[in-house]
């Protein structure tokens, strides 16, 4: 089937375990309780904001463009997101100056407003800088979601609603968090209800 030894069997094993982590019911609940939180956000005008490292910082920018543009329905109300991971002026300016776990907590003490909602994504969920973002939401009267893996972390009891990947794998924990966007991006779209304000 192919010239590198052992990839098939590497591949079957690596499919075989991503779709372990998608069978548990953890997802559907999890998905159950973000959804509501979205809809109220869309309607009420809220700002959602998304935060993460590395690989979720990157699926935390994903989210803030499907979210904002592909969820939208028609000429309803869209959602307001942003991405505390793209602000790379604030991000250095907040690392330099002071320290790297402040960089999230400090934009959102400046940008979030009671009622808003916060979207954090940690693969272990002990990012300190995550943490002290999520600590921070809930001291402003933000809403927070974590999702997270390998267990949970810290971010698992921290945040109001927490899904958590039951995997010890970094790229099936984020695998997933793709997933969850996704689906969450095409049930906006697709089925939720649209409320005007």
């Amino acid at each position: 089937m192919t010239d590198s030894p052992g990839l098939e069997a590497f591949a079957r094993g690596y499919l075989a375990e991503a779709r372990a982590a998608l069978a548990e019911p953890y997802l559907l609940e999890g998905v159950g309780r973000i959804v509501p939180i979205l809809l109220r956000a869309r309607a009420s005008g809220r700002t959602v904001f998304f935060f993460g490292n590395g690989g979720s910082a990157s699926t935390a920018s994903h989210f803030v463009v499907d979210l904002s543009k592909v969820a939208a329905r028609g000429d309803g109300p869209r959602i307001r997101c942003v991405g505390l991971s793209d602000n790379i002026p604030s991000l250095t300016a907040w690392g330099n100056d002071t320290e790297y776990s402040r960089i999230f907590s400090e934009q959102l003490k400046i940008l979030a407003q009671p009622g808003d909602v916060a979207i954090a994504l940690s693969g272990s969920g002990n990012s300190p800088n995550v943490l002290a973002g999520v600590r921070a939401a809930k001291e402003l009267g933000v809403t927070t979601i974590g999702l997270t893996g390998i267990g949970g972390g810290q971010l698992k009891d921290l945040a109001d609603v927490a899904v958590v990947v039951p995997s010890n794998s970094m790229q099936h924990t984020e695998d997933v968090h793709v997933l969850i966007l996704h689906l969450l991006t095409a049930y906006l779209r697709d089925a939720g209800p649209i409320s005007r304000r």
